[in-house]
């Protein structure tokens, strides 16, 4: 059985550090705890899919208001353990935060994926859960 948490503790911010590394394989052990805590600082949450004692997903995601996008949720991370792709584990997450949005009278969920052909499930999540693709994202590094 799959059950959708909220990450609250700092054991339950543990048990998400192989999905979280499985797509921030930078994200070394030595500085997980620290790196987390700063992006929790910056008004984000962390729900995760647990099953067997296991985060087998986590979705970490923030949320905000501007005038481009009225209230929203941005989802910064959205990562599988890989023996769990294919099991449903993130499109039970992007169910749970579309419901989270509902319920908090949000305008609008966004979230950007990169381009490549390793991203092609995750893209056809994205279009199966009735996320459109509305613009480019441009990046300068300074």
């Amino acid at each position: 059985m799959i059950t959708i948490r909220t990450a609250e503790t700092e054991a339950d911010i543990l048990k998400c550090r192989g999905a979280i590394q499985a797509l921030r394989p930078g994200l070394s052990d030595e500085i997980y705890l620290s790196e987390v805590a700063k992006t929790l600082a910056d008004n984000r949450k962390i729900i995760f899919a647990e099953t067997e004692n296991e985060a087998a997903a986590v979705a970490i995601f923030e949320t905000g208001y501007n005038l481009f996008r009225g209230k929203y949720i941005y989802i910064d991370d959205l990562s599988t353990l890989p023996q769990h792709r294919g099991k449903g584990c993130a499109g039970m997450l992007l169910d749970w935060i579309m419901d989270y949005a509902q319920r908090g009278n949000f305008d609008q969920v966004h979230l950007d994926s990169g381009v490549s052909e390793a991203r092609a499930d995750a893209h056809r999540l994205y279009l199966n859960k009735r996320f459109q693709i509305t613009s480019l994202h441009f990046v300068a590094k300074v």
